[in-house]
């Protein structure tokens, strides 16, 4: 690639390559790009950075490919479309996971496969692989279902829900159940679990977003923030070094962690008990807050499209009545999984990521230097109106002819760093969609559409339905569900 120094080139030449990169080029510096309007001294574009997150980035494509913004005194580079996204996906090399988030993510999950540099990837890549092996996932698949059904039975005709609420309890009892299997986890280790995400997950993005000399001051957040991150390790590494010495294969993600050896990584060919850790950190955090959304999203959209829903009543009826879900009758379920893709098109989960240039290169006709940051957004490139047609609108039957291309559906991110628990996390949302689905109608308890609260995912604000039998006296048999008035919503209507 064009301004990209050799793979040999020694660090300390860094600047002579800069220099030497840019001369005889056309290709322009970073302070040509247009920069977004209403940027303070010292906090940069904070501000509306905390406060309307997905209003802010949705306005930067109006600026060109590329534009830049600032958080504190940092200049980070924009990119607006598929083909400079794609671009700096596949080329992990040079646009190195990095920048505010990832460095504090780090502080948080170490060298958690989502957020290590390019130098410890790939091997850490190769040891966790086998725990996402076919095979491996095929064995969740129950485990999955049952919590999935114990979540639809436990409630009751004309409960009103807190929906968000209800998908994370299904989504941490089934992470629990992928990761550790439930007998093998202590409870007061769950609870630990639970409580201290909940807190870590919901703070990295505020930490990410102010100055890190503001940890040292006393507030009630920093010191709830860190006393969680301090007790969630503790847990772990206990765990960790008990599951070990029992040297036992549990049919779990932790036994299988454990056990990986990777011949290729030489005296480094197992994880530590510190790698481990790092490992469960990571899939119980992403796990839990992307499986937890989409399902929201996904039954928010639906609630107000009966004619929707009534398909995926159909598909959970027939996966209800038949025998152990597998990973072969879940493919049957092509509505559903219509449905999920529509869904994580409009509220991907990681929807605004960055990477740091490794090296001197080209992107857009501008020169980066090394440490510059690149931000990328998957809800940007999914509402590009140049590839989707009513792009704000949910459409899932846009899905019977349509196939997700990785280089423009990246709700799972792309290249050798994408999601490798993506396979898991829609095995966990068509289970939890096939299960409510056989028992209830979902409705609306107001007109007012839900309010998105960004945080690394995209989250609605105060989000309940109201719960309606599918079956009781007098209803009609699986497979011949009547509907409600309601069928005339039509199914392109938008809710963003």
């Amino acid at each position: 690639m064009a301004g990209t120094a050799p793979a040999d080139a020694p660090a300390q030449a860094t600047n002579l390559w800069t220099v030497l990169a840019h001369r005889g080029s056309d290709a322009l510096s970073i302070t040509s790009i247009p920069s977004a309007p209403g940027a303070l001294p010292i906090l940069g574009h904070s501000i509306p950075l905390l406060r309307d997150p997905v209003g802010f980035v949705s306005s930067l494509p109006a600026l060109g490919p590329l534009a830049r913004l600032h958080v504190g005194r940092r200049s980070v580079v924009m990119v607006s479309t598929p083909n400079l996204a794609w671009h700096v996906l596949i080329n992990d090399r040079i646009f190195d996971k990095g920048g505010p988030l990832y460095e504090r993510a780090r502080d948080l999950v170490g060298d958690g496969l989502a957020v290590c540099p390019h130098r410890l990837h790939r091997r850490l890549r190769r040891l966790c692989q086998p725990s996402f092996h076919p095979d491996r996932v095929a064995g969740y698949v129950p485990r999955i279902a049952t919590v999935a059904e114990e979540m639809a039975a436990s409630w009751h005709d004309g409960q009103v829900i807190d929906l968000h609420a209800e998908m994370t309890a299904f989504a941490r009892r089934s992470v629990v159940e992928t990761l550790f299997t439930a007998d093998a986890l202590p409870a007061e280790t769950e609870r630990t679990l639970e409580e201290d995400l909940e807190t870590l997950a919901t703070g990295v993005v505020r930490k990410a977003l102010t100055p890190r000399s503001l940890d040292r001051l006393p507030t009630p957040f920093n010191r709830r923030y860190r006393r969680a991150s301090q007790r969630l390790r503790r847990s772990l590494i206990a765990l960790v070094v008990t599951r070990r010495a029992a040297d036992a294969d549990r049919g779990d993600l932790l036994s299988r962690l454990i056990t990986a050896v990777d011949d290729a990584s030489g005296p480094a060919r197992v994880l530590t008990d510190e790698e481990v850790t790092d490992q469960i950190i990571t899939f119980f955090g992403a796990g839990v807050e992307s499986t937890a959304d989409t399902l929201t999203w996904a039954l928010l959209l639906l609630a107000g499209r009966p004619k929707v829903a009534v398909r995926l009543q159909s598909e959970g009826d027939a996966l209800a009545a038949g025998r152990t879900p597998t990973v072969e009758r879940l493919r049957a379920l092509k509505d559903t999984a219509h449905v999920v893709a529509e869904t994580l098109r409009l509220y991907p989960p990681g929807w605004l990521m960055t990477r740091e240039v490794a090296r001197p290169t080209e992107l857009g006709g501008h020169h980066l230097v090394p440490g510059t940051t690149v931000a990328w957004s998957s809800y940007l490139i999914h509402r590009h109106p140049g590839i989707y047609a009513h792009p704000d609108h949910f459409v899932p039957d846009r899905w019977h002819d349509l196939k997700p291309d990785r280089g423009t559906y990246l709700a799972f991110g792309g290249g050798a760093r994408k999601c490798i628990g993506d396979q898991v996390g829609l095995i966990q949302t068509t289970l939890a969609l096939a299960a409510i689905s056989s028992r209830w109608r979902l409705e609306p308890v107001t007109a007012r559409e839900p309010r998105i609260r960004a945080g690394v995912d995209l989250r609605p604000r105060d989000a309940h339905l109201r719960v309606r039998a599918r079956r009781g006296p007098g209803s009609p048999p699986p497979g011949n569900v009547r509907t409600s008035a309601g069928d005339a919503a039509p199914t392109g209507s938008a809710l963003h």
